[in-house]
């Protein structure tokens, strides 16, 4: 499996602003999500090259643009990006139905996920 980039997430001082914003401009149907977080999801359209993302509520390392890459396995990605110098960035999450999620840090300081899908739902 190639390790591509699957989602984007833009961080907002107003996550609601943002996605009226991206909605008028470019069309993308956004939501916000029922889960745990103050999220919001974008679909950005279907039957054309792209991906889909997220708006969040701006904070901490997450001040910037972050793209996540899919990866078979999250904690052998994690050891490898260690070991080529980058950095973790908070814990490994498990997004509920979803798979699990770690972000980290490249050694120019640009952060990115890393996210192993699940194909049985976990139980939170």
């Amino acid at each position: 499996m190639a390790s591509r980039v699957v989602h984007f997430e833009i961080p907002s001082e107003d996550p609601e602003s943002a996605a009226r914003f991206y909605t008028s401009a470019f069309g993308w149907q956004i939501q916000k999500w029922d889960g745990p977080q103050e999220y919001w999801l974008v679909d950005t359209g279907e039957g054309e090259p792209g991906i889909n993302g997220g708006i969040m509520r701006r904070g901490g390392p997450f001040d910037r643009v972050i793209n996540t890459v899919n990866v078979e396995d999250v904690d052998g990605s994690t050891r490898r990006v260690q070991e080529l110098g980058g950095t973790l960035v908070g814990e490994k999450l498990t997004i509920p139905n979803i798979g699990y999620l770690q972000y980290a840090q490249d050694p120019d300081g640009n952060v990115f996920g890393m996210m192993q899908p699940i194909t049985a739902p976990v139980k939170s």
